[in-house]
């Protein structure tokens, strides 16, 4: 029973190490590095890079367009005193008189 699960253990550990490579320790470990430097200077940079320029492209041609529209007073208040009224806007409260 105890050698069921230390033979299950044994071949998952085997079957990991295969999928990476095959390779065990310090060249391992070098591989995996190489291999993600060549991912992030390939991949990873490139689109930041890119997402960046977007960016800057895009906030210059909004500070240079002189035809933006640009709000320059604060919005008058709504002065309704109890929510959403719907239906005759006119119509007055008659019991208060």
């Amino acid at each position: 029973m105890a050698s069921s699960w230390r033979r299950t253990l044994g071949n998952v550990r085997s079957f990991i190490g295969n999928s990476m490579g095959g390779l065990r320790g310090g060249s391992n470990l070098a591989s995996w590095v190489v291999a993600g430097s060549l991912a992030y200077f390939l991949w990873v940079k490139p689109s930041q890079d890119l997402k960046r320029e977007q960016q800057e492209r895009a906030a210059l041609a909004a500070a240079s367009d002189p035809y933006r529209y640009v709000e320059k007073r604060k919005p008058i208040p709504d002065p309704q005193d109890a929510g959403l009224i719907y239906g005759n806007k006119n119509r007055t409260n008659k019991t208060e008189e």
